[in-house]
């Protein structure tokens, strides 16, 4: 939280507000920049000592006000001597040229009388309906779109909301509903996993894939030259193109030398969460001329046996896991945690059968995926699990999309917990996602089951069809 005094100094309110955008850190120290919370821990709280109008009008006039370097009229002297790339060169706009251009936008109103865009031009400009060029204008009209398109508009600038209500996505009785309860009853069991496997293992199978695998590519480095260009305008040096490229070439460098030096097994342990001593014992297993790649590399050296060994780790892992259950259960306040604020440019249209009114998606298939969901005779009612909703697994916890609950008798599995993934194969899915989701296979086998055989199924869906082939098998 920040409090902004009145003050007749003339330091930017933009800056007063930068100082206060600082990551908060938890009682520990440590700070609170997990990209899975990061935007729902993170929140700046502005209290101004003027009302919220004022506060947001003086904040984008300064906004406006910051962008005076842009020319603002759209007329004959703004275009004129303009280079624009035609098909073999580059062109630059006569006088005729550019009083033709100025011509149709003032002919079309799409310049008021002191020449600056229009709210019309604004809008045929975004449905793709502005009018034809002038014949000898016509094979220019992308670039000359693209002059007008330069000129600033206040009318682009996004106009800033009091939308400290409409922010908010509350539940809705579909999550009081008997099915969802018992549903979620049956998921919110907290668990802690155990993996035991012998080291001699790991390391082994540690340094048989460093040495198949493990191939450092020697620092290059690449020499650009370029000339300035001819015709030099001012809008060319505000765009970084008053330069072009002439000549580029690249070399490999013979020797690498630096001042940096590199605690390579407090790095290796420290991304592979596993002792320097296993470490050492696994670099000291290699061959020599694997290892001889660090000096040509170190960075891309430690960041592919991290990988690499991490994937190893990551196979036994899924061998030997074990789920334990635990006292502790998430409460149901973690769908209304993350409600202060929300980015409803993600959010689905209204919805019937959604714990919340609105689903944030974060994909194409997601949409897809709820429209399907909401209009199903199957199904009662379902969620888009919160993030604070996360299963614990040796690669990082693991939080997925949707909890749903089917209609009984209509599929074999009514109660249900999907990923959703635009592809299915392995090969697509990076290692850590893998991981999780079999993780995440095992974490539910063992809490999601119960007494009857009414249990919980996970599976990894690309889209409704799938979906219900799922819940309808064995």
């Amino acid at each position: 939280m920040c409090m902004l005094k009145h003050s007749e100094n003339q330091i930017s309110r933009r800056q007063e507000v930068g100082r206060g955008l600082r990551l908060s850190v938890d009682q520990n120290g440590d700070r609170m920049d997990n990209p899975v919370t990061v935007h729902d821990i993170n929140v700046l709280t502005v209290v101004a000592s003027e009302s919220y109008k004022n506060f947001v009008d003086a904040l984008q006039k300064e906004m406006v006000e910051a962008l005076t370097a842009r020319p603002r009229q759209a007329n004959e002297e703004y275009f004129k001597g303009k280079l624009i790339e035609a098909e073999s060169a580059s062109i630059e706009v006569s006088s005729d040229m550019a009083a033709g251009i100025e011509f149709y936008l003032v002919q079309n109103e799409y310049v008021d009388r002191q020449k600056n865009i229009t709210e019309k031009y604004q809008s045929a400009r975004e449905n793709g309906t502005l009018a034809e060029l002038p014949e000898d204008l016509k094979p220019y009209t992308d670039q000359i779109v693209g002059l007008i398109d330069g000129v600033f508009n206040e009318r682009q600038l996004p106009k800033m909301q009091d939308d400290r209500r409409s922010r908010r996505n509350p539940l809705n009785d579909n999550f009081h509903r008997k099915e969802f309860q018992e549903l979620w009853g049956r998921i919110n069991q907290k668990a802690v996993y155990r993996v035991e496997f012998e080291p001699a293992e790991l390391i082994g199978k540690c340094i048989s894939a460093l040495d198949s695998h493990l191939r450092v590519t020697p620092l290059r480095y690449t020499v650009t030259a370029g000339i300035q260009r001819d015709g030099l305008t001012y809008d060319a040096v505000g765009d970084g193109k008053s330069f072009r490229e002439n000549e580029q070439a690249s070399y490999q460098a013979e020797t690498v030398t630096s001042l940096v030096k590199y605690d390579l097994l407090a790095k290796l342990a420290e991304a592979t969460q596993l002792t320097r001593q296993t470490m050492a014992e696994i670099l000291t297993g290699i061959q020599p001329s694997v290892f001889a790649q660090f000096k040509e590399n170190p960075e891309h050296f430690i960041s592919d046996a991290s990988r690499l060994i991490i994937e190893q780790k990551a196979t036994m892992v899924i061998e030997r896991l074990t789920y334990d259950a635990v006292a502790e259960r998430y409460e149901t306040d973690i769908f209304t945690a993350s409600q202060i604020v929300q980015d409803f440019s993600r959010a689905s249209e209204k919805l019937k059968k959604h714990v919340y009114d609105y689903a944030l998606l974060d994909s194409d298939t997601e949409r897809k995926f709820v429209e399907q969901l909401d209009i199903s005779n199957e199904i009662v009612v379902y969620a888009k699990l919160p993030k604070g909703f996360a299963i614990p697994t040796p690669v990082g916890d693991y939080n997925p999309d949707w909890a749903i609950s089917f209609k009984e008798s209509s599929v074999r599995h009514i109660y249900f917990v999907a990923e959703t993934k635009g592809t299915l194969s392995s090969l697509k899915l990076r290692e850590f996602e893998s991981t999780k989701i079999e993780c995440a296979r095992r974490f539910f086998e063992r809490i999601g089951s119960s007494v009857t055989n009414d249990h919980v199924k996970y599976d990894v869906v690309t889209d409704y069809s799938r979906l219900m082939d799922v819940v309808r098998s064995a």
